[in-house]
Parts: structure tokens; C-alpha cells; sequence
């Protein structure tokens, strides 16, 4: 069966920082290709593209994952009838549960207030629960259309119980962008967990990375000239590193995630190729916020490939299991372009994979030429809007 897979390679420097660091401060790393690498893990990325996706994307098209599902539910039901405000987490909390079928409880360890004063108890899940901003109003329409004109808790609950399954399936359909690329898992409820339809892989520097330490000292702006030394000494770890990131997209998934376009005159792929559109541009464009005020790391990528395949996904991390010496100037972005310019034809050749029209090259800088023969060259934008049309036009004639 024909799939529909998108690959998407990045080469990117990043200066001295610490983007994503382990229990003790120290960057992340991994051993590859029997030398140390700087590493950043798929989490950290996940997480700085789904913060992107709030410049990108309508509110009602993401989701929040929180503890703090039953605060949050409650929000929805007063701004929809205002006179439930004293009942309203009662009634949050009771359509939460006969939804997921959650333990939405008061956590023993109260919250405190900036004061150091006990915060209120707000009842909460047990785990970060994800639900998209659709699936909260649906849950909030059920809690007051449920609760009667007097906001009656046991009216709700007679509700839910005739119900159940009409507010379980409004947890279970209309899937946020975020939802459906990265997944869902519910623990109390494995058949409403969402199948992510993106995959993130660790990113690596290509060549061998070695963790520096910074040692500071702060000087205390009321010390008289006679009092000597520091106010605060200290030490940072961070390292430098031009990296490979990677992330597949399986579309065919995309799309039983997210469903059809329903609106008049939109076509059936529309919610998949906007889905792409954000998250092609959010995962180049973004950067984990890891001590980001301390070093002011903020690059972008000199090199970006994007294949669409129909058969599987296929990292080219290979391609730097020997680590990549720097040149005779310095620096290692010239020679990774060069291994991917040879690594990349000779594995599709033999692997039959190739497909130079569904290839495109995004490059920044003469050291990247070598990339121009791997696809066509574009711009961010025209990168963005060409896969997302080709996209819609591989689902379109799958159907």
C-alpha cells in the first residue's frame, strides 16, 4: 500500500548554550559513532515546536496539557453561564470523569500562593492530561446543558450517566493539531489514546562536542570600595555544536487523526495541509528555551531537506556516524553538506527511493551548495506552501 511519509533534515548551528541539560545542569549528550555528541533531546523540540505553533495556528486548532484540566473546564463553563461560577469546578471535575474516567482529585501537597500562603484546592489529574480546545467547550456545553438552569451537580450526574457516551466522544473526536501530531495518551482510558503522527528524533551534533564550563561572578551595586571580592561566584556547563535534527510525518495518520475539512467548500485534505504548513515551519524555525537569557543562542538552520516518500521514513543520520572533521578554516557545516551530497543519492539508489520531484532544498550560505542537487531550491516560504500542495494533491489521489 502507498504511503504518505514526510522526512525533514536539518543541519544547525548553535553557539555556545546549554539548550536542554540532564539532573545536574550538564547539556545533554550521546555517544555516536564511538565519540561524544552533543544532544538535544526529541522532547526538548517537541515542546519548543509547540510553543511555535501558537504564532501559527487559531487558538480553537491547539490543545492544552495540563494537571489542571478541571480549573481550566471550569473557565469554560462560566464564560457560558456565569451564574454556575460556585459550582462550576463540581461540575467540571464530574464531566471530566465520566468522560475519561480520570482520577480528578485535590492534590495532598496544596499549591502555595506568590504570598507562601496555601493556594485553593482545585481538584487535579493525576498526569498531564491533553485535550484540544474543541473537546473543553464540548465538555463545557455537556456540563451546563447537564446541570440544568439551577447548576444542579445531581442533575449532572443523572445527565452523565444516561450520557457516557456522548462525553466520551467528545474527547475523542475533534483532535487539535497538537494532539494529532504528537499524540495522546489517557491512562485510566487506553481506547481515547491518539496515535502521534510525528516522530522526533534526538538531535546530534555531527562531529564530536566536549561540555565547557563557564565560571561567573556577580558583583554585589552596594559593596563600599573597601569590601573585596564577589557577591555570588558560580559555574555554568554549555557546549557548541552544529547539528543534525530529523522528524517524520506519516500523513495517512495525520489524517485519521484530524478528519475531513467539514466547512462549506473546503476541501477534505484542507485540515492536514495546514497541519503541515505549521508544523514544517514551527519544527525549522524553533529553538528549545534552555538558559536562552544566559547565552542568546538564537539561530536558525543553514540547511533544510524535506522528502516526501511513499514507503517508509528514512533518517540520514547515517551519514555522520563517522564524526565530521572541520575544515582547514574551521567549522563543520561545509563538509556535513558534503557527506549528505554523497550519502543521501547513493542510499536512495540502492534502496530505489529516489524521487527528485517530491525533493526540496531550503540552504543558507555558499558552504551549503552541495545540497543543491538533492532537490529543488526554495525559500522558507515557497518550501512551506509547495509541500503543503503536494501534500493535498498525494492524499487527493489516494482516496
Amino acid at each position: 500500500m502507498t504511503r504518505t511519509i514526510l522526512d525533514i533534515h536539518i543541519l544547525q548551528t548553535v553557539p555556545p548554550s546549554n539548550l536542554n541539560r540532564d539532573d545536574t545542569g550538564t547539556p545533554k549528550s550521546a555517544y555516536f559513532g564511538g565519540v561524544r555528541r552533543a544532544r538535544v533531546s526529541s522532547q526538548a523540540w517537541k515542546r519548543a515546536t509547540r510553543r511555535a505553533f501558537e504564532d501559527l495556528l487559531p487558538p480553537a486548532d491547539l490543545g492544552v496539557r495540563t494537571k489542571k484540566v478541571a480549573a481550566a473546564l471550569a473557565e469554560r463553563i462560566v464564560a457560558r453561564n456565569t451564574q454556575l461560577q460556585p459550582v462550576s469546578v463540581q461540575l467540571a471535575t464530574d464531566v471530566l470523569k465520566a468522560a475519561t474516567g480520570s482520577t480528578i482529585e485535590v492534590p495532598k501537597r496544596k499549591p502555595k500562593t506568590a504570598d507562601g500562603e496555601e493556594g485553593a484546592e482545585t481538584p487535579e489529574s493525576s498526569y498531564l492530561m491533553f485535550l484540544s480546545a474543541r473537546q473543553l467547550d464540548a465538555l463545557a456545553e455537556l456540563a451546563v446543558t447537564g446541570s440544568g438552569e439551577d447548576g444542579d451537580p445531581k442533575e449532572l450526574k443523572k445527565f452523565l450517566k444516561e450520557n457516557k457516551a456522548h462525553a466520551r466522544q467528545a474527547v475523542d473526536t475533534r483532535h487539535s493539531v497538537d494532539i494529532a501530531l504528537f499524540g495522546r495518551m489517557v491512562a485510566d482510558s487506553a481506547d481515547l489514546n491518539v496515535d502521534a503522527a510525528t516522530q522526533v528524533a534526538h538531535a546530534l551534533s555531527v562531529h564530536k562536542s566536549d561540555i565547557e564550563s563557564d565560571y561567573y561572578t556577580a558583583v554585589d551595586d552596594l559593596s563600599r570600595e573597601d569590601e573585596t571580592g564577589a557577591g555570588m561566584i558560580g559555574t555554568i556547563d554549555f557546549n557548541s555544536a552544529t547539528l543534525y535534527r530529523y522528524a517524520a510525518v506519516d500523513v495517512d495518520q495525520l489524517r485519521r487523526n484530524l478528519g475531513d475539512g467539514l466547512r462549506e467548500n473546503e476541501s477534505p485534505t484542507t485540515p492536514v495541509e495546514k497541519a503541515v504548513e505549521a508544523f514544517l515551519e514551527a519544527f525549522v524555525t524553533s529553538l528549545p528555551t534552555g538558559k536562552i537569557n544566559t547565552f542568546g543562542n538564537h539561530t536558525l538552520p543553514s540547511a533544510v531537506i524535506v522528502k516526501l516518500r511513499n514507503r517508509w521514513p528514512v533518517s540520514f543520520v547515517g551519514a555522520f556516524e563517522e564524526p565530521v572533521p572541520k575544515t582547514s578554516t574551521g567549522g563543520y557545516v561545509r563538509e556535513s553538506c558534503r557527506k549528505l551530497a554523497t550519502f543521501v543519492p547513493d542510499l536512495e539508489r540502492q534502496y530505489g527511493i529516489a524521487d527528485q520531484e517530491q525533493s526540496w532544498v531550503f540552504r543558507v550560505g555558499e558552504e551549503t551548495s552541495a545540497l543543491g542537487e538533492l532537490g529543488t531550491e526554495v525559500s522558507l516560504t515557497q518550501l512551506v506552501r509547495e509541500v503543503s500542495e503536494a501534500v493535498g494533491q498525494r492524499l487527493e489521489t489516494s482516496v
